[in-house]
């Protein structure tokens, strides 16, 4: 749970403030979410989101704020129908530099590639210097019975909302607390 959750979040904030503006709003419905890094160094991270237009603007905005305080450059071109968006980020002592490229069909399908490199890893952690991650969302249909706009399902069943974790991120809950439903 954890390793995805750091992994969505870091997905996140490649989009900067100024993307986040500019990304078309996904087709409401689920999207299976799958997350390769590096050519297959790790397991592939597969999860579902449950959205409408007004939890995937809510998604886009907590990523442009995560990337606003974090990050000192955000640039972001259209180049023909994609977005290509360059930043330098730094979190702690790490300094983080990416080029994240956005292409596909926000009703269908889309592929998000970013390519970074990260200086000032603490020792025995050296293998996550940097590489390339690649995200692929494809549009499966409507919502699940019981599922609510904004929900997120992670590998092992856990389901959080995108309501809940921007609260967690933002120190409104407790350490360890569940999510609230």
């Amino acid at each position: 749970m954890r390793s995805c959750l750091s992994v969505l979040i870091v997905g996140v904030a490649c989009v900067s403030s100024a993307a986040a503006q500019e990304f078309p709003t996904r087709r409401a419905g689920l999207w299976e979410v799958t997350i390769n890094q590096d050519g297959g160094k790790m397991p592939p991270q597969v999860m579902q989101q449950c959205t409408d237009a007004e939890t995937d603007k809510l998604m886009n905005a907590f990523g442009g704020d995560l990337s606003a305080d974090l990050c000192a450059k955000q640039e972001v071109r259209k180049v023909g129908a994609t977005l290509v968006i360059n930043a330098v980020c730094q979190i702690g002592p790490m300094k983080s530099a990416s080029q994240s490229v956005v292409s596909g069909d926000f009703n269908s399908n889309y592929t998000v590639k970013v390519t970074s490199k990260i200086e000032g890893i603490p020792a025995g952690a050296q293998g996550m210097a940097g590489g390339t991650t690649t995200i692929q969302a494809k549009w499966i249909g409507a919502c699940k019975p019981g599922q609510r706009p904004g929900d997120m399902m992670m590998p092992g069943g856990h389901t959080m909302n995108v309501r809940d974790l921007r609260k967690m991120m933002e120190g409104g809950l407790p350490p360890g607390a569940p999510p609230q439903r």
